[in-house]
């Protein structure tokens, strides 16, 4: 292929252009600093640790980790699994957390464990009996803490002495580290949470021995075993989670207790000056969510509030919380809106939906929310009791972080790629330095709004379309909850306007299920993912040409990942009168085989309902096929797991139904390989033209 700059390559290799892209910032307390991570340069996987004076706008490298690591990276297989579940494809430092005056920050490397004096630069290393896994300083600054080989374990900074504080009891038991659930489906990447002042620490008991084991085999390699995992499919046994309160003076442990046959998922925990903690404990079916307070010396919980909903619950993220008066700060669903909830009253005003809390403070609550007049911008707003002031201007995506009276927006809009990070401290205003690649190629989208429902879509035509000329129209959505991908930002239709300018029009559509219009437009999915999110597809394509007569409806596909995947799938197996060719990758092909959270949410149990799990589920459907069909899958995949792909295949095989399987080998649900995900755009065009031609 040469060394052309395409954009294939160069998206690949890029990493979606997030190499060089600044990221995790933290503002210091006294507003003097912000910290973040960032590449040297586009070409490089190795985050360092950065600095900015918000005096003068100077930025410092602080942590240099290719000065830390003379050999290649090495990650623990705790460490490899952390990583996909949050889907982080970077090297070196790509995470690191600060005491509270944000003296130090802790980081790991390889395992290795490393704390920096954020003034001096002063790093030093820590030697730990087995690799680190999520270092974090206790808010004091005077211990760390990380989780290793089940183990949570605490390391006083002053004598250098490294202890357990929780040793597993059992083969299958973890502590300090989140499950396979709560990473996954609820947001919670950690399992450990320091007291304020740094003497007790509330740690997660994990034990996976209910968990049904699956094994991911590797083919293309017959002489390496099988990778044994606890995948929780849906109705099958989840992880039993716990929690105990463990006294790093003394090394006493106190369990704390709550209902958790009622209430087994444990959603969140929050630990701050202003109260007590807060844990919150979520229903199996998920209609139900209690925040309880926990007594820091007996361990008792109490039951602070219990919300309930018919449908579900959604975990928003930074709730429950303390406001800075010690009332309970939450985000539900309230009168038609997600609402900021304070105290039990709705701070939020009619119009807004708000999507996250960023922070609390005296004065007000930062929080992310998407304004109904317009779903495809996320915008960041300070909320008190009797005002809601927006913070951002510009039309965009837009997300913040603030301490000491220094604020940090990052910022996406159509106007330019990748996101701006701009710190501000009193009227002044700096501009992080992002060395991330600039694109070959520049999105022009045209935002709709179509249909009777108001379906928020985007159009992608060829750079220089001449009006009037008929193009095959290729759709690729994510189409699913909890991803948006209509959105004022430029770099989101980066690979949608590569597409267009293979020679499609390219339509990306939000329906019923998607993020910002709601929690009744959320719910309407319920017991029907597929009808539902097919059939908005449907009208989406419909409701653009009405508007958009160069859409030619006679030669229309579909590609799609993950959600995606299924939808793509399900388009041309139930809608072949609309769909002539698709491509599925990593579908959701079984919802039997998919996890408990995410699937019981909108399905419910597969036992009380499997005539829900049979109409949602593609294999019954394999006789129906009559158009060209690609499925791809990595065979790593450990969340959406390759025999998702592998039972559709047989099926549609034992219906003599020809159709076309890429298997990926040592590939995960994504596709980091710079050479896998390169040519496999380039693969996926050559099938649709050939399908539509």
């Amino acid at each position: 292929m040469g060394n052309e700059n395409t954009f294939p390559r160069q998206y690949a290799r890029t990493q979606r252009y997030t190499l060089g892209a600044p990221r995790n910032f933290t503002a210091s307390p006294d507003g003097e600093r912000a910290y973040f991570l960032r590449t040297a340069n586009p070409r490089v996987r190795a985050n360092g640790l950065w600095s900015l004076d918000t005096a003068t706008g100077a930025e410092e490298l602080v942590v240099d980790p290719t000065a830390l690591l003379t050999e290649p990276e090495e990650l623990s297989p705790e460490e490899r699994a952390r990583r996909e579940r949050s889907r982080e494809q970077a090297a070196g430092i790509v995470g690191y957390a600060t005491d509270a005056d944000v003296r130090q920050a802790v980081f790991a490397l390889s395992g290795r464990l490393f704390v920096v004096e954020l003034a001096t630069a002063a790093v030093r290393e820590l030697p730990v009996p087995a690799p680190a896994v999520d270092p974090r300083l206790d808010p004091t600054g005077r211990r760390v803490g990380y989780a290793a080989a089940g183990a949570l374990r605490v390391v006083d900074l002053e004598t250098g002495a490294d202890r357990a504080v929780a040793e597993p009891d059992a083969d299958d038991v973890t502590w300090g580290v989140a499950e396979f659930i709560a990473a996954e489906e609820m947001n919670r990447f950690r399992g450990y949470w320091f007291s304020p002042d740094g003497e007790h620490v509330l740690a997660a008991r994990v034990d996976n021995s209910p968990v049904t084991r699956w094994h991911i085999a590797d083919p293309a390699n017959p002489a390496t075993p099988a990778a044994e995992i606890a995948y929780p499919a849906a109705g099958t046994p989840n992880a039993v989670v716990g929690a105990a309160l463990f006294d790093l003076t003394t090394g006493a442990r106190t369990d704390v207790p709550w209902d958790a046959d009622a209430f087994p998922y444990l959603a969140t925990a929050h630990w701050s000056a202003q109260g007590a903690p807060l844990l919150s404990a979520q229903s199996r079916d998920q209609r139900a969510v209690r925040v309880l307070t926990v007594d820091p010396a007996t361990g008792a919980t109490t039951v602070l509030k219990e919300n309930t909903d018919p449908t579900w619950l959604e975990l928003p993220p930074g709730v429950p919380c303390w406001s800075a008066d010690g009332e309970l700060v939450e985000i539900l669903p309230h009168t038609g809106a997600n609402r900021l909830v304070v105290g039990g009253r709705a701070w939020s005003p009619d119009g807004l939906q708000v999507r996250a809390v960023l922070d609390v403070s005296a004065e007000d609550v930062l929080v992310t929310a998407f304004e109904d007049a317009d779903p495809t911008q996320i915008h960041v707003y300070a909320l008190t009791a009797s005002s809601a002031t927006r913070l951002t201007d510009e039309a965009g995506v837009h997300a913040a972080t603030r301490a000491g009276g220094t604020l940090v927006l990052s910022s996406s809009t159509l106007d330019r790629f990748g996101a701006r990070a701009t710190v501000t401290r009193d009227g002044r205003a700096h501009e992080v330095a992002s060395h991330a690649e600039t694109p070959v190629l520049t999105p022009e989208p045209k935002l709709l709004t179509v249909g009777e429902r108001g379906l928020r879509a985007a159009l992608l035509y060829p750079l220089g379309h001449v009006p009037g000329t008929k193009l095959p129209v290729l759709l690729d959505p994510y189409g699913g909850p909890h991803a948006q991908r209509v959105l004022t930002a430029r770099n989101a239709y980066l690979t949608s306007q590569w597409l267009a300018d293979q020679g499609f029009a390219v339509l990306v559509v939000d329906g019923r299920g998607t993020p910002g219009r709601g929690p009744e437009w959320e719910r309407e999915i319920a017991f029907d993912l597929a009808g539902v999110t097919l059939q908005d597809q449907v009208d989406g394509l419909r409701g653009a040409a009405a508007v958009e007569p160069d859409l030619d409806l006679t030669r229309v596909a579909i590609r799609g990942w993950s959600y995606g995947g299924y939808l793509a799938a399900l388009a041309v197996l139930r809608r072949p009168d609309v769909f002539h060719a698709a491509i599925a990758g990593a579908p959701v092909t079984d919802w039997r085989l998919y996890d408990t959270h995410y699937t019981e949410r909108y399905l419910g149990d597969p036992a009380e309902r499997p005539e829900v799990y049979d109409a949602n589920s593609l294999i019954d459907d394999a006789g129906k096929l009559e158009r060209p069909l690609m499925i791809v899958h990595g065979l790593a995949d450990d969340n959406v797991v390759a025999a998702h792909t592998l039972r559709l295949s047989s099926a549609l095989l034992a219906e003599g139904r020809p159709h076309t399987v890429l298997p990926l080998s040592g590939v995960t649900h994504m596709t980091p390989q710079e050479q896998v995900a390169e040519n496999l755009l380039l693969l996926q065009v050559d099938f649709l033209k050939k399908s539509l031609a």
